[in-house]
């Protein structure tokens, strides 16, 4: 799975597909992970606070596409934040229907007096609880994880999902969690550092 994807089940493991974290953290968690694939796809960079295109190509993903055609139908604003906001309006949306387009979740509407509530449920809750299970697996692992896991995983620590994946394991790889963001390649370093100041941004004032 995408950055984006494994976030979202960490996020919303719960067989109602309720989300663990303060709506604002989890739009901004999962705005993240889709700025996170593009730079993995080579096609961005973070420095400075700024987003970069470095590649127009489109990539094979097609929210990716999407995602890429926004930053360069919209080349005036290039502050990471202000991207992070703008994606996190919808992302909750957009991945939710690339992992239902997968077969992974389920699209469940429900009506209350006049709104109608849209959520995305878990097909298989093996298949939706397997990336938290994955991630705590592999801290406890002598292994260094891949860099695509180690920004996952900064991701989970700055949006405040630790417990999530860290629940049953041992200091070792609470100690492993703590060192990995630092390692991480400067861009996406930047972008976890990015995540986290919004995020708390986001929660001091309230943000639903």
């Amino acid at each position: 799975m995408l950055i984006a994807d494994e976030f979202f089940l960490i996020a919303h493991n719960d067989s109602r597909g309720k989300a663990k974290l303060h709506p604002a953290a989890t739009g901004l968690g999962l705005a993240a992970g889709l700025l996170g694939e593009l730079i993995l796809f080579g096609r961005i960079t973070v420095s400075g606070g700024q987003v970069t295109v470095l590649d127009r190509r489109p990539p094979a993903d097609a929210l990716a596409h999407t995602v890429l055609d926004q930053l360069l139908g919209e080349p005036r604003h290039q502050a990471v934040r202000t991207w992070l906001s703008f994606l996190a309006q919808t992302a909750v949306t957009s991945v939710g229907e690339r992992l239902a387009r997968a077969g992974v979740l389920r699209r469940q509407e429900s009506r209350r007096l006049l709104r109608t509530n849209l959520s995305y449920v878990p097909v298989d809750l093996n298949t939706a609880a397997w990336p938290a299970t994955r991630l705590r697996t592999l801290l406890e692992r002598p292994e260094p994880p891949s860099v695509p896991d180690a920004l996952l995983l900064g991701l989970v620590a700055a949006t405040g999902l630790t417990r999530e994946v860290l629940w049953s394991a041992g200091p070792v790889a609470h100690h492993r969690l703590g060192v990995l963001v630092p390692a991480l390649p400067a861009p996406l370093k930047e972008l976890v550092g990015q995540t986290e100041a919004a995020v708390g941004a986001a929660v001091l004032r309230g943000t639903p």
